[in-house]
């Protein structure tokens, strides 16, 4: 459903535009309350990747908030294919992924800013001005890991070597998902999801899918949505 809401009416000029990109709805009008006293907004609401795509070609937007996790597309590849039709508009990732399993990839793909949804709302505005004003966003925490990371004093992760579909796949096995399940949800074949979990498998040296169970829980890899996401894990909005 295509949602068109003025946040405010305009202080100065013309409001600017902001594409909110969530398949859930009760994500989308928590992040919509938690703006509404921060800027001159007209938000539209794309509930897929290839929605949040279609409204880009209708619209010309300032500013667009990414979930990553969406059926479909991933989030990481609606981003590139964002900034590579349009690279000025900028883009902010709110997921339910912890910064160190995301935030770097996100960044690669072209986002100026990544949040987690369990993020104060404070944060989130803050960080969402700052995005939309042409700076970068990133917490404290994630800043301090990046120069550890690249000093040399923290390694990456075994699971840093998967590809962005492949880490997606895992996180689903490790919350519980079936292979048709995700083949469902991600629009792939059941054998196209078996040939990614065998290749997770090798590229992490595990033997069986315990021991990718027990590598993911360990790795924090599995957790349900959290913050704005907790209550809407149920209610995903595809329509179309």
């Amino acid at each position: 459903m295509d949602a068109y809401v003025s946040l405010n009416p305009p202080r100065s000029g013309r409001p600017r535009s902001l594409l909110l990109v969530d398949d859930h709805t009760i994500v989308r009008e928590g992040i919509k309350r938690i703006l509404e006293p921060l800027a001159d907004w007209v938000v539209t609401e794309a509930a897929t990747a290839f929605q949040a795509l279609d409204r880009l070609r209708q619209t010309p937007f300032s500013l667009a908030i990414v979930d990553l996790s969406m059926p479909g597309m991933p989030g990481l590849e609606l981003i590139r294919r964002m900034k590579a039709a349009y690279p000025t508009m900028a883009v902010m990732v709110l997921s339910m992924h912890a910064e160190e399993q995301y935030a770097m990839r996100a960044f690669k793909a072209g986002a100026n800013g990544y949040l987690t949804k369990d993020s104060a709302a404070s944060e989130l505005a803050a960080a969402v001005a700052k995005v939309a004003d042409g700076g970068s966003y990133v917490t404290a925490s994630l800043a301090e890991r990046l120069v550890q990371q690249l000093s040399g004093v923290a390694r990456a992760p075994r699971h840093s070597t998967l590809s962005d579909r492949e880490l997606d796949v895992m996180h689903r096995i490790v919350a519980g998902e079936r292979l048709t399940d995700i083949a469902e949800a991600l629009h792939l074949s059941v054998k196209t999801v078996s040939t990614h979990k065998s290749r997770i498998l090798e590229k992490l040296q595990l033997p069986n899918s315990a021991s990718l169970i027990r590598y993911g829980l360990e790795n924090d890899l599995g957790s349900e949505d959290s913050g704005f996401g907790a209550s809407a894990r149920s209610t995903p909005d595809g329509d179309t």
